[in-house]
């Protein structure tokens, strides 16, 4: 694929995945919006082949920080944060045993 379509498809990726990490929150969706159009524009016109790929790289990592480390809070009293995980972030725990069947050494 072309690096105009590259461009395109992480543009694209990087709304979809504004629109699900800041679900409901009409504040954070207006700012990524505006942060990635603004980022994607200040560089619309660049033609190294080199910082093409390095801009691309840094948008990738953005995204997956994104939609692998942001989980949104909602201020409930004064004191107290509600947390809203999104499922995709949920891991399952490990089991725990009171009698390890293994030693690990070190």
């Amino acid at each position: 694929m072309g690096s105009r379509g590259q461009v395109l498809r992480l543009f694209k990726l990087l709304h979809r995945t504004r629109q699900e990490v800041f679900k409901n929150d009409t504040r954070a969706l207006e700012a990524a919006r505006q942060k990635i159009n603004e980022e994607f524009k200040n560089n619309r016109n660049e033609t190294s082949a080199e910082k093409i790929n390095e801009l691309l790289k840094i948008a990738s990592d953005a995204e997956e920080i994104l939609r692998t480390s942001v989980i949104q809070a909602v201020h409930t009293d004064s004191d107290k944060i509600l947390l809203i995980p999104r499922k995709d972030l949920l891991q399952d725990n490990t089991p725990y045993f009171d009698k390890p069947t293994k030693k690990h050494r070190s």
